[in-house]
């Protein structure tokens, strides 16, 4: 039987620290949104979700959170991301695709 000492998300997701590593890669990646010269509409749309995070939905109550926006746009920010070859953040979303996504 393999065993392995880093943490399964098909088994667990003890060991996995999701959110925080989520919560990280906005940061990140509000570094380049943040920037006009680096941002556009969709970024600016996506700002005003990231803004509901943690805020009840008025109509179904959902809330969403960094980890779900993460997943849902993980093509864009990894676009974003190869674009100005910043290779940490790279790095994150990589670790947060495999263990979370």
């Amino acid at each position: 039987m393999y065993t392995s000492h880093k943490p399964d998300r098909y088994v667990s997701f003890v060991g996995i620290e999701g959110d925080a590593n989520a919560q990280e890669l906005m940061r990140l990646l509000r570094h380049h949104i943040d920037d006009p010269a680096k941002s556009n509409r969709f970024w600016e749309l996506f700002k005003q979700k990231l803004a509901r995070v943690g805020q009840p939905d008025p109509h179904g109550g959902r809330c969403l959170d960094e980890l779900f926006l993460v997943h849902s746009y993980i093509n864009n920010i990894r676009e974003l991301f190869e674009e100005y070859d910043d290779q940490p953040a790279l790095a994150l979303l990589e670790q947060i695709e495999a263990e979370s996504c």
